[in-house]
């Protein structure tokens, strides 16, 4: 048979793997027969050890200085022969059984027996005798005040270890032939199951395309051959599917703005997105960058609480453990969320709700805002009627006079419900305005002719510097509300003989870049950070004389970013107010 061929390579591994575990039983039966001897005669020794110094501690042969008597013991030992020595602990000897002159002997410490028993508590040694010119299989064992050596002569007896016999050889040839004869032929029929599975083996290892339709012998080898290739379709295909499912989870976790990650129910994460360590950063004061560390804030105490008290609780599938609770940190508000699933892992959720907050308190203050500045307006009505109920007869003068009062806060009640109505629809409803092309320079005109009279009056200087064709698109009643606010302010509080300008300073591909400014008195620095606040008012008596609602800039502010632009507000050097802004293109 070829070497290389699949039978020929199972002969060959089967001779090699014969022969070593032949040799490998003979080994272990020589060392096993060798080790049984040694430990028989170290058995022997090692009862002769201690009978010898139960005899030296029970009569007290050391203190007596009778050592001399252990040859009484040694008359009535089995072993007539046996060589017993005692070893004073710093290795004298001081006793020697075989030995008259023992006090003539040399220092045993460093005897390699010796030497292990000092270590170990016991130790053999085969080796020659320089003092009896024998070989010796020596033991000795160390006691609390000596060592004691007892020693056979190293002969034939102990020497002989297991010689395999024939018969086992023999047995072990045949037995081998008879298997080889077998296995010729079972490997003929094996050798075509073994090269398909090999040929899979490689192209799964190499992830090449598998065709689950190969076929294979009738055989069991057969039958686990095409079992194998089948599970292995079925686990890559779904492999593929979960590789697939995965990615539009993450996918789907990445595109969201919560921060979410898995834990396993050893607080090992399984799977998180990109929002989770950000929000996480901003919660905790130190830096974070592995999502495992949410574990050791202290910012989130109340969640790992949360966990120790339900993890160790069986969730049943239809109950599922969960827990919030907000956290306010500097000017975010962030939602922590946290289910712990039926098998004790969990998740864990982070929402950014600062907007959300921020509106709840501000739509909070700004009801609180608009049932203050409600009172004023109908207390005036309210005053000016019952006056000229309550006083009757009132001459027609006077009626005349309140009712145009009255008419005047009635007017004031209807800015104020309009600019409330105009900015609770920008805020909540703003993808109901229609936007369309604004031709923002036309509607500028409209504006300043709008306040032309009032201009006129007060002897203001108004100009524009707005190319033509200035097109957004945006909502026109809008973008009207914004100019229309910023001027009625300049007209309201700048006084007389100011200047009004209103350019485009820039434009890129994407925003034209406004600048409004007048030459007013300007706005005290200490509320230049507040003026679109909703309420807010510089000075009270001015604006209430004004007729000012508080809600134009404020308005102002948020139209502005409904068209993508931002706003800001400074005071100009040679005086006035100049507010920069910027309208997007499209």
């Amino acid at each position: 048979m070829n070497s290389n061929s699949f039978r020929g390579k199972i002969f060959l591994y089967y001779i090699v793997v014969f022969f070593l575990f032949t040799a490998s039983v003979l080994a272990f039966q020589y060392e096993r027969e060798k080790k049984f001897r040694t430990r028989q005669l170290e058995n022997t020794l090692d009862n002769f050890t201690e009978i010898t110094a139960r005899f030296i501690e029970k009569n007290d042969l050391t203190g007596k200085n009778e050592l001399s008597r252990i040859t009484e013991l040694k008359d009535i030992l089995p072993q007539p022969h046996i060589r017993i020595t005692v070893i004073a602990l710093n290795g004298d000897v001081i006793f020697d059984s075989s030995v008259k002159n023992y006090q003539t002997m040399e220092n045993h410490l460093h005897r390699p027996e010796i030497n292990k028993a000092l270590n170990h508590n016991s130790g053999a040694n085969i080796r020659h005798s320089d003092t009896t010119q024998e070989n010796y299989y020596y033991y000795a064992r160390k006691y609390s005040h000596f060592f004691v050596r007892t020693a056979v002569v190293y002969d034939v007896q102990v020497q002989n270890f297991l010689k395999t016999e024939r018969f086992y050889i023999t047995f072990i040839v045949a037995a081998f032939t008879v298997i080889g004869i077998i296995l010729f032929f079972i490997t003929s029929r094996m050798a075509d199951a073994i090269t398909k599975l090999r040929d899979f083996a490689v192209k799964a290892g190499k992830k090449e395309q598998i065709d689950p339709i190969t076929s294979f012998p009738g055989n069991e080898l057969g039958t686990i051959g095409s079992q194998i290739i089948a599970i292995y379709s079925d686990l890559n295909n779904t492999k593929n599917e979960l590789a697939n499912e995965r990615e539009k989870l993450l996918s789907h976790l990445n595109a969201l703005n919560e921060g979410i990650a898995f834990f396993s129910s050893g607080k090992q994460k399984t799977l998180s997105n990109r929002y989770f360590i950000q929000y996480l950063n901003s919660i905790s004061d130190r830096k974070v960058t592995v999502p495992e560390y949410i574990f050791e804030m202290e910012e989130l105490a109340e969640l790992n609480r949360f966990l120790e008290n339900h993890s160790i609780t069986n969730t049943a599938a239809e109950k599922l453990h969960q827990w919030e609770f907000t956290i306010s940190k500097g000017e975010k508000f962030l939602k922590v969320q946290s289910i712990i699933f039926p098998d004790r892992s969990f998740e864990v959720v982070i929402t950014d709700i600062t907007r959300l907050e921020k509106r709840r308190l501000m739509k909070q203050q700004l009801t609180s805002n608009i049932a203050h500045e409600l009172k004023t307006p109908l207390a005036s009505i309210k005053g000016y009627l019952e006056t000229i109920l309550e006083n009757r007869p009132v001459s027609a003068e006077k009626q005349r006079y309140f009712i145009e009062k009255a008419y005047l806060q009635s007017q004031r009640l209807t800015h104020l419900i309009n600019d409330v109505s105009l900015l609770t629809n920008i805020e909540d409803a703003g993808e109901l305005f229609r936007f369309k092309t604004t031709d923002l320079k036309t509607l500028i005109e409209e504006v300043h002719q709008n306040f032309a009279n009032r201009i006129d009056e007060k002897n203001i200087a108004f100009t524009t510097e707005i190319p033509e064709n200035t097109i957004v698109n945006g909502n026109e009643s809008l973008l009207f509300s914004v100019f229309q606010n910023m001027i009625e302010n300049s007209i309201n509080y700048g006084g007389k003989g100011i200047s009004i300008q209103i350019k485009v300073y820039h434009e890129d591909d994407k925003y034209y870049y406004f600048s409004y400014s007048d030459t007013g008195s300007g706005i005290p620095e200490e509320h230049i950070s507040r003026i679109f606040e909703r309420f807010y008012r510089v000075d009270h008596g001015r604006t209430r004389e004004a007729g000012g609602t508080g809600l134009g800039l404020a308005i102002v502010k948020n139209a502005v970013q409904l068209h993508k632009g931002d706003i800001s507000v400074r005071n100009c050097e040679t005086g006035g107010v100049e507010f920069l802004f910027t309208l997007a293109k499209s």
